[in-house]
């Protein structure tokens, strides 16, 4: 990559509070994160529907009490017209990720946009029924390939969505800074032809103005907790308000930044070193269950791996 494109009218990013397990099953502290996203100047906040015995398979489950006790993580389904109308009291943009076919349809009537996570990248139904739904659709792009990137955005596309983002992502938890690879942000929107942002794990400061400043990032999500006591804090990918909060305040698009940094990488869109073990991690192409079926086999010969 020899440098980000130079469009004549740069507008600021949308940053998207992801809420992702932080709620702790609590209503009160669902509608603090969408206060507090407001506040920030955050122009969306995104929840995840799933429930656990439909994202990984039984031969996981049955062997793996880690994954079992993330029954506690999932976001109560009846609570989702109540997040929509908060969403719209406090003026923020309502964003939530389905995990399966039936969350696809819970969430339709009430979303702003329909966010595909990376580890659902390949199950190609998934996107089908978010694209049919009209909605506009955000797609991660975590651990893929230029050509995983490609077929994905085809069906999507295919099925009818008329407003796509993608997200350059790397899904380590935390991610290592100089495994970004920012410039692809670049290869991307040049590919495809439509938005693109930057799905933050990193927790830099430096990344996220990179991703704006040199790469024109369009959408910035970035993983919030109120106060350091929601259940993925620890792993140390989410950021609280005090810390994102000069970001959001006082990161423009100036394209000023044009020294090379190594945040950048190369902008070949393929997998960072430590994504590489989590790509058998994704949802199955054939069930949407996670991991790919030749995982799930080490586990039933109890053989179980480290996951997400």
């Amino acid at each position: 990559m020899t440098g980000a494109s130079n469009p004549t009218h740069r507008t600021a990013p949308v940053f998207c509070a992801d809420v992702s397990s932080n709620h702790n099953r609590d209503l009160d502290r669902c509608l603090a994160f969408i206060r507090t996203a407001a506040a920030l100047g955050c122009g969306a906040v995104k929840f995840q529907l799933f429930r656990i015995d439909q994202l990984f398979a039984p031969e996981v489950l049955a062997r793996s009490e880690e994954h079992r006790r993330r029954r506690a993580w999932e976001l109560p389904r009846e609570w989702i017209p109540r997040l929509a109308e908060e969403c719209r009291d406090q003026g923020v943009g309502f964003v939530c990720t389905p995990f399966d076919l039936e969350a696809v349809d819970v969430l339709a009537p009430h979303v702003q946009r329909l966010k595909v996570a990376s580890y659902e990248l390949l199950w190609h139904d998934l996107l089908r029924a978010c694209g049919a739904t009209g909605r506009p659709v955000v797609l991660s792009t975590g651990m893929a390939t230029l050509d995983e990137v490609a077929r994905a955005v085809e069906v999507v596309r295919a099925a009818g969505c008329q407003d796509l983002t993608l997200l350059h992502c790397a899904s380590s938890y935390p991610t290592p800074p100089g495994e970004c690879n920012l410039a692809a942000i670049e290869t991307l929107r040049r590919a495809f032809g439509c938005p693109v942002g930057w799905s933050d794990h990193s927790r830099s400061p430096a990344v996220i103005r990179r991703a704006i400043r040199r790469w024109s990032a369009a959408f910035v999500e970035f993983h919030l907790d109120l106060d350091g006591s929601g259940a993925e804090h620890a792993l140390g990918h989410c950021w609280l308000p005090g810390e994102i909060a000069p970001l959001i305040d006082g990161t423009s698009p100036d394209g000023r930044v044009k020294d090379p940094s190594p945040l950048d990488g190369d902008g070949v869109k393929e997998p960072s070193p430590g994504e590489l073990h989590d790509r058998e991690w994704r949802a199955d192409p054939v069930d949407g269950l996670r991991p790919l079926r030749h995982v799930r086999a080490a586990f039933a010969r109890g053989e179980p791996e480290r996951s997400m």
